[in-house]
């Protein structure tokens, strides 16, 4: 085994860091089930191989997701200076990240879409809620990770400059919501988004999911131009904000021109807002996470 671990040339310390960071992460992602159920006040177990409740599965499917991508930005790679510190490092920015993803479904639930009662409508077995509710908490926690491989360190100026990125980035997902509650009412004569979530429409789900990913991936894009600095922190969350937003409208824009060629002779209102097309707004999603996957990437 020792000759096996030499010729790798990997390290047993590097193996004691990596045994670390994937128990607690392991911890922490089956926390995360137990701590959906707490927070919409259910039996997980109970909601999930009882009820059959498929949208609770979706709704705690993606804050499993979210914690995983959060970890990720955690897990920077670099051994910290012994044991004890990783150890310390891990829990602080997994649990941290933790919190965070849950203030981030609190702010779209009473902010973002504030006339939908997500969690009654989850345990009433509503998809369309529990998928925009797994959407939501993926994005939020795409927008954690970008800030948590922004900064640098672990002391109380890497926690304001993570909250702080975490609330500009928030406020552009509840912007963009509210374009996309403007578009809606007028492509359909005046008619309210958040009511015809509520009302299970998938179609609606599936394409809402798409554009609020489409837009954390495009808001994180700002930290490959921002170098981390305690003391130049306002200076640098302003700069993200409105690199945020340049970055949210070209995402806005190539992904409408990309539709066009991908949807070519469809009618994507009529298709998706009236037929309730899945097929339709699938591909609607996947071209509006492609376009932000491909700019994120190319900004990188």
């Amino acid at each position: 085994m020792n000759s096996f671990i030499e010729l790798a040339g990997v390290n047993q310390d590097l193996l004691v860091y990596l045994a670390i960071d994937v128990s607690i992460a392991i911890l922490l992602l089956g926390a995360m089930r137990f701590l959906s159920g707490l927070s919409a006040k259910v039996n997980s177990t109970q909601e999930l191989a009882k009820e059959d409740n498929f949208a609770f599965g979706i709704s705690v499917a993606g804050s499993v997701l979210a914690l995983g991508i959060v970890l990720t930005g955690a897990i920077t790679g670099e051994a910290a200076s012994s044991y004890m510190m990783e150890v310390i490092g891990m829990l602080a920015y997994g649990g941290y990240g933790l919190v965070l993803i849950k203030v981030g479904r609190i702010i779209h639930d009473k902010i973002a879409l504030q006339h939908l009662d997500k969690n009654a409508l989850i345990i009433e077995k509503n998809l369309t809620i529990g998928i925009i509710d797994a959407a939501g908490a993926v994005a939020t926690a795409i927008i954690i990770r970008a800030v948590l491989l922004w900064v640098d360190g672990l002391d109380l100026s890497t926690f304001i400059a993570i909250t702080s990125g975490f609330f500009v980035a928030q406020t552009m997902l509840v912007i963009v919501t509210r374009l996309r509650e403007q578009q809606y009412a007028k492509n359909n004569q005046e008619d309210c988004l958040q009511e015809a979530l509520s009302n299970g429409q998938l179609a609606l789900a599936i394409r809402y999911s798409g554009q609020v990913i489409s837009t954390a991936l495009a808001v994180t894009a700002a930290s490959h131009f921002l170098t981390y600095s305690p003391e130049t922190l306002v200076v640098n969350l302003l700069g993200w904000l409105v690199f945020g937003i340049g970055m949210t409208l070209l995402v806005a824009l190539l992904t409408a021109i990309a539709k066009r060629i991908v949807l070519w002779g469809i009618n994507l209102v009529e298709e998706v807002d009236q037929q309730h097309n899945i097929g339709v707004a699938s591909i609607e999603m996947a071209t509006s996470i492609a376009i932000a996957l491909i700019l994120t990437a190319l900004m990188a």
